[in-house]
């Protein structure tokens, strides 16, 4: 099937051609054969970079009228932005972060958003919403994350209340039941394992690859690294398989366990020259000007040997220049953790997945399944590579068949609703009411009968639980029940009304308000009055505290005892707390003036987490601000606070 033969003006098929589209993949035409260009609802659940993009791009542009693409990540939202406003005639809106609007979107074409985003749309009666006709929602097997989930599968389900004849396309990773989601959504699916290059997958032990279509590859490993001995085997073999790559003329991904773990094979690699071809030095200054603290430094470091480190501690600015440095091919390689594998696109010849295990708070637990493949998806980039390669790395023989059969045998999880747990239920009962679509439990019952959550488990009812919800959500003042004629009515209360609008959750809200209580009775409210209790609610960030400053930070608090909202001898969460309190400190220092690299250097923490949680902070702060408004108490203290807080972290 060809571009041409498509129902697309002709501007849009000059655009595709002059990109070298012509042909649709297999997983692309099967769309068309299912009803992608006529309105139908589908599902795609195909391997990475086998052009789900370009169907998304055929249903928003096809469907009649406007369209919403629902992102997980903000990253993801701004690289779909750019591609989509590169289509003639089609005027593209984004919406991602918790200080921006939802309210003007309708004037675009094509609105690309979070699902929180969508979610605080709805809640505030956005009129767009009722006008889309076309919805896509990008990387739908995240209704099995614990995080996002709840929120992806309620919007999902309101949306059909609010634009009842939508066209709904979800994507997908491959999974164990795309067909599952499919039937919840009335949809056709479209299930394949092609892919544009051909994927080999591996392991790695004792010099040499096994991979899974019986192919070999011999790799000399020198276990002792520089010299000194001291290099464990899996890292001198993942070195080897990096500079295997790249002598090949491919560029690579490393993925590991952890920040640290991600620089210091960067550094190794840099060291060990093994990305010097790249000649990265104005990249290194570019990543310099973007900020100037240690991580930085040590960033523009590695970038300079051709060679750079990914994750959540680094700046956003210097995230999205190792990724677009990446896809410009001026670095050969980046070392990861997996969340470099959440939907943003960097392909590359060979993905070497050093560790499969992560730390979990309670100790070392296996990788999911679907993430491993996920990672292992980026390998080979189309019209660049022959072929893409994956090798994980194990210790030894043991080890290989351990990797061969939890991963390169086996088949991705199934996906599963996370709607039942407790808080991600209270904040969606309180928004269901708060917003009009339900007045009793019945109605929030009939509201979640449409959730992929009851289609799951039609024998499992949430009756229990939101009635325990709804008692909740009562006893904190947010709803208000009435009996009458037989049937409790339930109503959301002004308070219940602001901390929906307020896009936080119920427990935040409870927080505020025992805050703002405890303050009215205090001598001394300040701004690390206001920073502690906002930094001490589910929706602030944590921040790790180690067990060498647990002392200081202790003694910071009884130092600071009459400026805290909280009697540090009988709360029962004061490990949790003592978290907060230390976020608290930072994000004062920083309204005060302290620099970046004086606040990562003192704290431990990373310039990308300093920018999340002043971001955070800041909407939190006027959250309870809000808050204070409507149960009579002083939001001076939030406002204040709030406005020493800068909008932008510039010098990390």
């Amino acid at each position: 099937m060809r571009v041409r033969d498509l129902p697309l003006a002709d501007d849009l098929v000059a655009h595709y051609e002059a990109a070298g589209i012509t042909d649709l993949y297999p997983p692309q035409a099967a769309a068309v054969d299912a009803g992608i260009t006529r309105g139908e609802n589908v599902v795609v659940a195909v391997p990475t970079a086998s052009g789900k993009t370009f169907i998304a791009e055929l249903a928003m542009l096809t469907s009649g009228g406007p369209a919403l693409y629902i992102v997980p990540l903000r990253a993801l939202a701004r690289e779909k932005y750019e591609t989509f406003s590169d289509l003639p005639g089609v005027e593209v809106g984004i919406s991602t972060g918790d200080l921006d609007s939802t309210a003007e979107l309708g004037a675009y074409d094509v609105v690309v958003a979070t699902a929180e985003k969508v979610d605080s749309a709805i809640r505030s009666g956005a009129s767009w919403v009722d006008d889309l006709s076309c919805v896509v929602v990008d990387e739908v097997h995240l209704l099995g994350s614990k995080g996002r989930g709840p929120t992806l599968e309620v919007t999902m389900a309101t949306l059909g209340r609010r634009a009842p004849d939508v066209q709904i396309v979800a994507l997908s990773a491959t999974v164990d039941n795309p067909d599952e989601i499919a039937d919840w959504l009335g949809a056709e699916l479209v299930r394949s394992r092609w892919r544009p290059v051909d994927l080999r997958t591996g392991v790695y032990a004792e010099g040499r690859v096994d991979f899974d279509d019986g192919s070999t590859l011999p790799v000399a490993v020198d276990t002792d690294g520089d010299g000194d001995g001291d290099e464990d085997a899996g890292t001198a073999a993942t070195v080897e398989l990096v500079r295997g790559a790249i002598d090949d003329g491919g560029q690579c991904l490393a993925f590991v366990r952890s920040r640290r773990e991600a620089e210091t094979l960067a550094a190794r690699l840099a060291e060990a020259g093994v990305g010097a071809a790249a000649a990265a030095d104005e990249l290194g200054e570019e990543v310099r000007d973007a900020g100037r603290a240690d991580t930085g430094r040590r960033l523009a470091e590695c970038v300079e040997g051709g060679v750079a480190f990914h994750h959540a501690g680094l700046r956003a600015e210097h995230r999205a220049l190792v990724e677009n440095a990446f896809r410009d091919r001026a670095l050969k390689c980046i070392c990861a953790t997996p969340t470099l594998a959440a939907g943003v696109n960097v392909p590359a010849r060979r993905v070497v997945i050093r560790d499969q295990q992560r730390y979990t708070g309670s100790g070392m637990e296996w990788l999911p399944v679907l993430e491993v493949h996920q990672m292992c998806g980026r390998a080979g980039r189309p019209h660049l590579d022959p072929y893409g390669e994956a090798v994980l790395v194990a210790d030894d023989e043991d080890g290989r068949a351990e990797l061969e059969d939890r991963y390169v045998g086996a088949e991705p999880e199934a996906v599963e609703s996370q709607l039942a747990d407790r808080e991600a239920l209270r904040t969606h009962v309180l928004a269901i009411v708060a917003s009009g679509f339900a007045d009793s439990q019945g109605g929030i019952l009939d509201l979640l009968d449409a959730t992929f959550y009851a289609h799951d488990r039609p024998e499992e009812s949430l009756a229990g639980l939101v009635e325990s919800v709804v008692d909740d959500l009562v006893e904190w003042e947010m709803l208000a029940a009435q009996n009458g004629e037989g049937a409790e009515t339930l109503t959301a209360t002004t308070l219940g009304e602001a901390v929906s609008r307020q896009y936080i959750a119920p427990q935040t809200g409870a927080r505020v308000v025992s805050g703002i209580e405890t303050m009215q009775g205090m001598e001394t409210v300040t701004g690390l009055t206001a920073l502690e209790v906002v930094c001490d609610t589910p929706d602030m960030h944590g921040t790790y505290l180690g067990n060498r400053e647990r002392a200081a930070m202790y003694q910071f608090a009884r130092r600071h005892a009459s400026e805290l909202t909280t009697d540090m001898g009988a709360t029962e969460r004061f490990e949790r707390w003592l978290e907060a309190v230390k976020t608290a400190r930072i994000l004062l220092e920083w309204a005060d003036g302290a620099s970046t690299e004086a606040l990562v250097e003192e704290y431990r923490i990373g310039p990308g987490d300093l920018e999340s949680r002043v971001e955070r902070a800041q909407w939190l702060l006027g959250a309870a601000a809000a808050v204070a408004d409507v149960v009579g108490g002083d939001g001076s203290a939030f406002r204040s606070v709030r406005e020493r807080l800068a909008p932008d972290v510039s010098d990390g």
